[in-house]
C-alpha cells in the first residue's frame, strides 16, 4: 500500500468514525430544565420528555431540573405515560452531585450507583436516594418538594 493509499483510507475511517460518534452523542442529548417553582413544588411540562423523531414519538429515559431554589438538581425519570420518578441527584454516601448516565445516576467522588428508581445497585452508599412524589396534572407533571 502506497502512502497516499493509506492516508485516504485511514483518514476516511477517522473521519467517519467522528460523524457516527457524533450524530450518536446528539440522538438525544441529556434536556436541562428549570421547571416553574411554585409554593410547594415544581412543575415541568410532559412535552419536555418529547424528542425529535423522524418517523414516530420518541421519550427521552429523563431529564434534570435545575433550579436556583434547589441545592441540588433533580433527575425525573420517564417510564411510561402516566409513570414517572423524581430522585434528588445527591449522593447519599457524603453529598456529592450525582451524573445521569442512561437509567442509573452514578457519583464521580466514590463510585456509589443508583438505578432510576433511587435504589444503591453499588456502594459505598448504602441508603437510597430521596424520592418525591410525582402527580399529573393535565400535561403538567408537579414535584412535591414538601415530602421527606
Amino acid at each position: 500500500m502506497n502512502r497516499r493509499k493509506f492516508l485516504t483510507d485511514t483518514c476516511g475511517a477517522c473521519l467517519a468514525m467522528a460523524g457516527l460518534s457524533a450524530s450518536f452523542s446528539s440522538c438525544n442529548p441529556t434536556r436541562y430544565l428549570t421547571g416553574t417553582l411554585e409554593k410547594d413544588g415544581l412543575t415541568i411540562n410532559k412535552d419536555e420528555f418529547k424528542a425529535k423523531g423522524k418517523r414516530e414519538t420518541a421519550y427521552r429515559l429523563f431529564i434534570i431540573v435545575q433550579n436556583e431554589a434547589l441545592q441540588y438538581p433533580i433527575c425525573v425519570y420517564r417510564f411510561g405515560e402516566d409513570n414517572y420518578t423524581a430522585l434528588w441527584m445527591r449522593c447519599t454516601h457524603q453529598g456529592t452531585e450525582l451524573q445521569a448516565s442512561g437509567n442509573y445516576l452514578q457519583c464521580p467522588a466514590h463510585g456509589s450507583e443508583f438505578n432510576n428508581h433511587g435504589r444503591v445497585t453499588n456502594g459505598p452508599a448504602d441508603k437510597d436516594l430521596r424520592a418525591f412524589p410525582v402527580t399529573i396534572n393535565n400535561n403538567h407533571l408537579f414535584i412535591d418538594l414538601r415530602a421527606k
